[in-house]
């Protein structure tokens, strides 16, 4: 719910959680409970400024709680976070693998 000024002309300037249904309605002021016009005193957050800084900040809110999900997987050159790493593991056609540079004494499952 957004949050709305009203001005009680007995108690003065207020703010009040209200439904955006009612935005237009007065709401009573938490002092005296006289109802009070809805007023605009403070200007309205605009979002005035370059598309590329929008876009920045938009994905900086979006990583601090939530990391992007991606269906291709890591490694992808998309999405993934650049190229893929050369792996050292060799793959061979029996579905055995090898790893000739870490421990050339060690035989391989």
């Amino acid at each position: 719910m957004p949050v709305y000024e009203y001005w009680c002309d007995d108690c003065g300037p207020f703010e009040s959680l209200v439904p955006m249904s009612k935005f237009s309605e007065p709401c009573a002021c938490p002092v005296c409970a006289l109802p009070a016009p809805r007023v605009m005193m403070t200007a309205p957050k605009l979002s005035v400024m370059d598309s590329g800084r929008r876009h920045a900040h938009e994905t900086n809110e979006r990583s601090a709680d939530s990391p992007r999900k991606s269906s291709h997987g890591p490694g992808c050159g998309c999405c993934g976070g650049g190229e893929k790493k050369n792996s050292k593991t060799l793959y061979r056609p029996d579905g055995s693998k090898s790893f000739p540079t870490k421990r050339p004494w060690m035989i391989s499952h």
